[in-house]
């Protein structure tokens, strides 16, 4: 063992403390790497920043941009309905179906890819089923890793793999397209009924993307009593014609219709005036505390819904919600009355209260005199709040959430993604290359400015990647791969079909972790056919063996996957620790056995 092999592999175990006790950030742990590596001289300078030019790094960038595309233009909006209809609100059934559609897409594209492209939609579900992103972003990408392969070009080693396939000058017959398919299927339904059996147990609960209800958590604090979105059916029997001012819901229980729902939900009236009549069949919006609208509902003979159904999408947390709104010295309105400025009508969003000086303000808002420095609170849809913060009527105090959609644009958004696949599949342009063409030409068709293009670029995972590639090319330049490699093969002896196979999906395992996937199998296929061979072993089942084993990434969030998920679900080294290890495990047991059985 030289030197150089102790000094790399001192680095490694640096880098993995970094990662598990996260006295940085892990970006910064990649940073770390790009400087500490060259100053050690086990890189290059060259080397050390060539991670951020990449193939893989400049591909998640680019897939990125298109995955932003398509999400502002209301595309992953309509692959999230799709995606409720068959779950509804089961986190079971959000789970797999979420996962293995990106499962099988990955069996097709690049991991990342996939990923990347189902990322907005994932967070656009879980925001408006009130499922903690954390517990679907992990199955998502577990799943995105593993549909890797379901075919041959779902992931660089098995692409690699019938050119590595040489032993003494012999080629060995290549795998057909779907010559892995068996494995990848298998270890699927494993990977979907671990999390599904598991998945409470091992995945964070806390929702760390929004908070769940129509206020954010800050106003939750201040505005606590004005309650949450509720719905309420009118049965057919109501027979009165009184308008919302007379029924004086506001005043008696404190709760206000935000929105009126007809015709078996095919007419939605948002943010409703005061002489709107309520008919037989309605289903109203109607924010409030429980207790105030559940006796609201029983004093009138309505019905109490157990969760928004007529507004499940239109008045999601995704879609909708509150704002506070402070009222400028240069707004129109001071001065003038609510009724006399037709909020409602006007921008289609509804007050709830007025906070103004000490004092909070629920019921009479109609007829208050507004002043400069009122506080309003608001209930309204996200598109009407980014109108409103152009005018000089209000400062909101929170960023608006949400994005008025260019669905005009959405033509444009799947052509361009098309145009990448196509590049991919059928010209094999390399990735990088293909996607950038694709991002390139939304921000030309304008689906995307290029500052929203920049914008929606995570740069934690860039430069995550970025440090993480070199700290793999100083494995291979030192020679420790290969000496570990050489040192544990040729302990093994003669060892039989099941602990060769182990012992080469182990190996493969810890190299894919530590360094490129691409490494190891280009290292640890000519080195696993060869001992196959003395071992009596078919030598085309151990290269096998190593390029699936290089998708068994499950540990550290060093895979590219792994790392694109981290930020948006929230978890820390220790979360992919313990939901990773387990599904490791079983990755290797279920591949091991499919290979005896199968192969």
């Amino acid at each position: 063992m030289t030197p150089e092999i102790i000094l790399v592999m001192a680095v490694l175990a640096f880098a993995i403390l970094l990662f598990i006790f996260e006295w940085v950030r892990v970006d910064v742990v990649g940073i770390i790497m790009m400087v500490l590596l060259p100053l050690l001289g086990l890189v290059t300078p060259k080397q050390a920043i060539s991670g951020l030019s990449s193939n893989a790094v400049v591909s998640i960038i680019a897939v990125i941009i298109i995955g932003a595309g398509l999400d502002k233009t209301g595309v992953m909006n309509s692959m999230a309905r799709v995606i409720l209809k068959f779950a509804g609100k089961s986190e079971t059934r959000i789970m797999t179906l979420i996962a293995g559609t990106v499962a099988i897409i990955s069996g097709f594209m690049q991991n990342i890819g996939a990923a990347a492209l189902f990322l907005p939609a994932a967070k656009r579900i879980g925001n408006q089923t009130g499922v903690p992103v954390g517990r679907l972003l992990m199955p998502m990408g577990f799943c995105a890793i593993i549909g890797g392969c379901l075919t041959l070009v779902g992931s660089s080693p098995l692409i690699l793999l019938n050119d590595l396939m040489i032993v003494g000058g012999k080629q060995y017959e290549p795998f057909g397209m779907f010559g892995v398919t068996p494995i990848g299927i298998a270890l699927l339904v494993a990977a979907l009924i671990y999390f599904m059996l598991f998945g409470r147990f091992i995945l964070p609960s806390k929702d760390v993307a929004e908070f769940s209800g129509p206020m954010s958590e800050l106003l939750n604090d201040t505005y606590g009593g004005i309650g949450s979105l509720f719905e309420v059916h009118v049965p057919e029997t109501w027979e009165s014609d009184e308008d919302l001012q007379n029924l004086a819901l506001r005043p008696i229980y404190f709760s206000t219709v935000v929105a009126i729902a007809r015709d078996h939900g095919k007419q939605h009236k948002i943010a409703p005036d005061a002489s709107e009549v309520i008919r037989p069949g309605d289903h109203l919006a109607i924010v409030g505390h429980r207790e105030f609208v559940q006796h609201m509902a029983d004093n009138f003979g309505w019905e109490l819904q157990e969760e928004l159904s007529s507004f499940a999408e239109e008045l999601s947390p995704n879609n909708a919600g509150i704002m506070e709104g402070i009222v400028t010295p240069r707004s129109e309105l001071v001065g003038q009355t609510l009724s006399e400025i037709r909020l409602r009508n006007r921008f289609q969003v509804s007050p709830l209260a007025i906070f103004r000086g000490e004092k909070l303000f629920i019921s009479g808002l109609s007829d208050l005199q507004i002043e400069s420095g009122d506080a309003f609170l608001l209930h309204g849809r996200w598109e009407m709040f980014h109108l409103l913060k152009d005018r000089p009527d209000f400062v909101f105090t929170e960023e608006v959430k949400g994005e008025i959609l260019r669905t005009d644009k959405a033509k444009f958004a799947l052509l361009w993604l098309g145009v990448s696949l196509f590049l991919i599949l059928a010209l094999h342009i390399q990735l990088s290359i293909a996607l950038l063409a694709g991002a390139l030409g939304m921000i030309l068709t304008k689906v995307l400015s290029i500052d929203e293009a920049y914008q929606s670029v995570d740069w934690m995972t860039v430069f995550l990647l970025g440090g993480l590639i070199p700290l793999g090319m100083a494995f291979e330049n030192t020679g420790a791969a290969q000496y570990i490699a050489a040192t544990i093969m040729s302990a093994l002896g003669h060892p039989s079909t099941v602990v060769l196979l182990t012992v080469i999906g182990i190996l493969t395992s810890f190299f894919t972790l530590v360094a490129s996937n691409v490494g190891a199998t280009v290292l640890l296929v000519p080195l696993a056919m060869n001992m196959a061979l003395n071992a009596g072993v078919d030598p085309r089942i151990a290269a096998l063996t190593v390029a699936v084993a290089a998708s068994n990434t499950f540990v550290l969030p060093t895979h590219q996957v792994n790392a694109l998920i981290m930020r948006p679900g929230g978890y820390k080294t220790i979360d992919y620790v313990r939901a990773g290890t387990g599904m490791t495990v079983l990755y290797m047991g279920v591949m091991i056995f499919t290979l005896m059985v199968l192969y």
